[in-house]
């Protein structure tokens, strides 16, 4: 067991232990709501080396999953040779549209991957299109990818259902459906959509959304990540991921992410203090991460006055050059 010296916490408490990588900021879709993890448009990417030495220290400071996203991830067709780069992890995981999944699931797995997320906001085609700006037979290829990443073993499957005001917001009971007639092998995720973009108009009252889920389950779990609560509603799983003006999915945040490009960041939500480590040697990488990890703030508080006070206080400190 690690001591605390030989892991990444930070001021606030919270100690890293998952990454999130942004492998990619191509998309072979351009859904409405999209942002790119902070990647402002730029097509640098990562070699398989700089993925892999970056993942092998974090390791060493007690990161045991990762999490890979993009853009579509699975644009990249040195993906497998990604997975096969990494150290020995407890849990490594993709976010993908699907569309490429289908004819990929099983190398994947074979290359190391345990899980996979798939976005799919809808199940009607049109929507799907309208969403996407793809075409309405695209969605038969994700279900037909779904499929094909069970048959795999990378289960269980997510499914990440953005929730959009005025486009999807009443098919949450035929998602339920969906993922119910996978016995086991699916978990909803029904996702607050986040202010990028044209974001902001498809909010909903996610307080709303929760009590509901809580009126409507047999059971109810919480979830170490996030502190974030499971409903079992009639044998079909469901979370409700909210990171907007949400003081509790801050406080428990143990994700550090890294973008395309090659830059630690910090926080989801702060694109402003971010740490390039793309020149960086191997063994310069441990001080890099340690520095990202000082640079943490909970971005929302139970105060916005503290929160303010906070950003200012990381502000001074590089500044300082800390």
């Amino acid at each position: 067991m690690k001591s605390s010296k030989d892991l990444l916490t930070d001021r606030f408490g919270r100690t890293v232990t998952s990454l999130r990588i942004s492998l990619t900021n191509r998309c072979n879709l351009d859904c409405i709501y999209c942002h790119s993890e902070g990647d402002e448009g730029t097509r640098n990417e990562m070699t398989v080396e700089m993925i892999a030495q970056i993942v092998d220290t974090a390791s060493k400071f007690g990161v045991n999953k990762v999490k890979f996203s993009g853009g579509e991830p699975l644009v990249r067709t040195d993906f497998e040779d990604i997975l096969k780069a990494l150290p020995e992890l407890k849990d490594v995981s993709v976010t993908t549209n699907g569309v490429l999944l289908k004819g990929r699931a099983h190398d994947l797995k074979e290359a190391g991957l345990d899980r996979v997320n798939v976005s799919l906001d809808t199940l009607d085609p049109d929507k799907y299109a309208y969403i996407t700006h793809g075409r309405p037979e695209d969605l038969y290829e994700v279900l037909e990818g779904i499929k094909a990443a069970i048959d795999a073993g990378l289960t269980p499957v997510k499914i990440n259902m953005v929730l959009l005001k005025g486009i999807n917001e009443n098919e949450i009971d035929d998602m339920l459906d969906f993922v119910r007639g996978y016995s086991g092998d699916l978990v909803l995720q029904i996702i607050q959509v986040m202010d990028f973009r044209d974001g902001a108009q498809y909010d909903l009252d996610a307080k709303k959304i929760e009590e509901d889920l809580e009126r409507r389950a047999d059971d109810i779990r919480m979830r170490k990540m996030h502190h974030r609560k499971s409903y079992i509603i009639n044998g079909a799983e469901v979370e409700f991921v909210r990171p907007i003006e949400n003081a509790e999915f801050c406080a428990n945040c143990n994700r550090l992410r890294i973008t395309a490009d090659g830059k630690l960041k910090p926080c989801l939500l702060v694109n402003d203090n971010l740490i390039d480590f793309t020149n960086a040697k191997q063994e310069e990488l441990p001080e890099l991460l340690r520095a990202s990890i000082e640079r943490r703030i909970p971005f929302y508080t139970d105060s916005e006055e503290k929160r303010i006070i906070e950003k200012k206080t990381i502000i001074g400190d590089r500044k300082d050059g800390s």
